[in-house]
């Protein structure tokens, strides 16, 4: 797999609209971030070779919904945590969680399955996601994640994610999810 060396701010070479338009929002918000580029990694395997080049570790990113397919949530949580629905659903107070289509997933976030995180929250402009954290990823110094496409990465520090996120709209909701599932 091909990962570029660490480099900070925006590429110099036109990405997608989607990544012009969340580098843009980065900037504006004034947030500083290192950036690799690399080969598509939309699995958490080939996610954890670039972890060792960004020197943090990339969270997994769940696009989630309801059975009726009215509420959506996006969840950061730890790439070594078993995700189960039963352990988020009592915490959020609903039922029936699944994913969420590929093309719920284009409409509300423009992005692809692999490549969705936090960062995309911004074209979330009618407050449709509900985002939600896992406390044990919160505890992290950084946080990393795709800027739209998995053909980036981008670490942060978590306080300007967070200020990102509540500049979209979005105030997280936290959780705890076990690390050992029966």
């Amino acid at each position: 797999m091909l990962i570029s060396q660490v480099t900070h701010g925006r590429p110099q070479d036109r990405r997608s609209d989607t990544e012009e338009a969340i580098y843009d929002a980065l900037e504006a918000q004034g947030a500083v971030f290192a950036r690799v580029d690399h080969d598509p990694a939309d699995t958490m395997e080939i996610c954890g070779q670039i972890e060792t080049v960004l020197g943090a570790t990339i969270c997994k990113n769940l696009f989630l919904c309801n059975r009726q397919q009215t509420d959506f949530y996006l969840l950061l949580m730890p790439p070594d945590k078993p995700f189960k629905t039963k352990f988020l659903s009592g915490q959020l107070g609903c039922s029936r969680l699944s994913f969420a289509s590929d093309e719920q997933m284009e409409t509300l976030l423009h992005c692809h399955p692999g490549s969705a995180s936090a960062l995309e929250l911004f074209f979330d402009r009618e407050g449709q996601i509900r985002l939600v954290i896992d406390r044990d990823l919160a505890q992290e110094q950084d946080w990393c994640g795709h800027p739209g496409r998995s053909t980036s990465t981008l670490r942060m520090r978590w306080e300007d994610l967070l200020n990102y996120v509540n500049l979209t709209g979005h105030s997280p909701t936290y959780v705890e999810l076990p690390r050992e599932v029966e």
